[in-house]
C-alpha cells in the first residue's frame, strides 16, 4: 500500500459559514464514524491533525501576510495519512470524508513523495 495525504479545506473567513456549536458536535460524531470506518480497515496512517484558523503566510521577498493561505475563502483546516492500493482507493475513502456535507469544503488527495522521487527523476 501508498501513503496518501488527505487535505481538508473550508471556509474560514465568512462568519455565516463557521458551524454553530450544535453543527460541529454532530460533524464530529460523523467525523469519527469516518476515522473509525479508515482504521478499521487499517488504512489509517500515523499523522493528522486540525490546524487552527490563525497564522501566517510567508511569499518570496520577505513579504508576511498575516493570515494563512487562502484561495476563493478556502484554507487548509486539517489533514490525516491513510494508506491505500492506489489513487483510486485514496479518492473512494476521501469521497465518503463528511466534510463534503459543508458548503465551501473540499477534500484534496495526494500520493507523499521525497523530493528527489517527484516525476520519477533525481533532483540535483
Amino acid at each position: 500500500m501508498k501513503e496518501y495525504v488527505l487535505l481538508f479545506r473550508m471556509d474560514i473567513t465568512t462568519p455565516e459559514a463557521q458551524p454553530s456549536a450544535k453543527q460541529m458536535e454532530m460533524y464530529m460524531v460523523d467525523w469519527m464514524d469516518w476515522i473509525n470506518y479508515i482504521g478499521d480497515k487499517g488504512q489509517l496512517a500515523d499523522g493528522g491533525n486540525h490546524l487552527s484558523y490563525s497564522g501566517k503566510t510567508i511569499r518570496p521577498f520577505n513579504v508576511l501576510v498575516d493570515e494563512p493561505y487562502t484561495q476563493k475563502k478556502e484554507s487548509v483546516t486539517g489533514y490525516i495519512v491513510i494508506r491505500a492500493w492506489d489513487m483510486d482507493d485514496a479518492v473512494r475513502i476521501a469521497k465518503k470524508c463528511p466534510i463534503l456535507d459543508g458548503e465551501g469544503t473540499s477534500v484534496e488527495v495526494r500520493e507523499t513523495a521525497t523530493p528527489w522521487a517527484q516525476n520519477g527523476k533525481k533532483k540535483n
